[in-house]
């Protein structure tokens, strides 16, 4: 009974040596991006319950592009809430920061409305932009899916988007200067980019009639 005694004992200790008292279990992060086994990325189906940011209406970066007479689109934007809370506490993205943009149709008839636009119920498309470093030598990487929100391969570092958020981000390659509750923070952080700080003072003199 004495040897029994002595091993329950040995073991109990053994227990406390491997877990220690007051720790946490092991948890996966939550909202972590999932790849499939040939790099594609899952799109996360429940994002709508992420931070909200912003949402732009028929906004587009190309002065040449026209939006179709007839159709309007709302841009929302969404990201996870783990990055917007390390973005308020620091002024800038951790990596595994995954933005989603949802493209939804405007409309100006229905129901009781007699002026402005509302968001209908038609989802036109969704493009994610990922901070990865794990997986993309530029850290950051886009996405776009259509309705069927199946695993979407990266698009092209050729394309015009990577360019354009690199030149006019204006913290880490991201558009926080459409971010209006973030842009203060970046502000008061001291995260805001030098193309962004340039061209900000090249628009000032140009309104105030100055040389930039």
């Amino acid at each position: 009974m004495r040897l029994g005694l002595l091993l329950l004992l040995s073991l109990c200790a053994l227990l406390v040596a491997e877990e220690p008292s007051g720790a946490a279990p092991a948890q996966a992060t939550p909202n972590a991006p999932v790849y499939t086994a040939d790099g594609k990325l899952v799109f996360p189906a429940g994002y709508r319950q992420w931070t909200y940011l912003t949402t732009g209406l028929d906004m587009d970066y190309n002065p040449d592009v026209k939006m179709q007479a007839g159709h309007s689109m709302f841009d929302n934007v969404f990201v996870n809430p783990e990055a917007y809370k390390a973005f308020v506490a620091t002024g800038k993205w951790p990596d595994k920061t995954i933005f989603v943009l949802e493209q939804r149709m405007a409309a100006t008839k229905g129901s009781i409305n007699k002026s402005g636009k509302y968001q209908t119920t038609d989802v036109m498309g969704w493009a994610i932009h990922i901070k990865d470093r794990s997986r993309f030598s530029g850290a950051w990487a886009f996405f776009g899916y259509d309705a069927d929100l199946k695993p979407a391969q990266q698009i092209p570092t050729q394309a015009v988007c990577y360019s354009c958020h690199q030149e006019h981000g204006a913290v880490d390659t991201t558009f926080v200067q459409f971010y209006p509750t973030l842009l203060e923070i970046a502000k008061a952080k001291h995260t805001l980019s030098r193309e962004y700080l340039k061209e900000e003072k090249a628009d000032e003199a140009q309104e105030s009639g100055e040389k930039p």
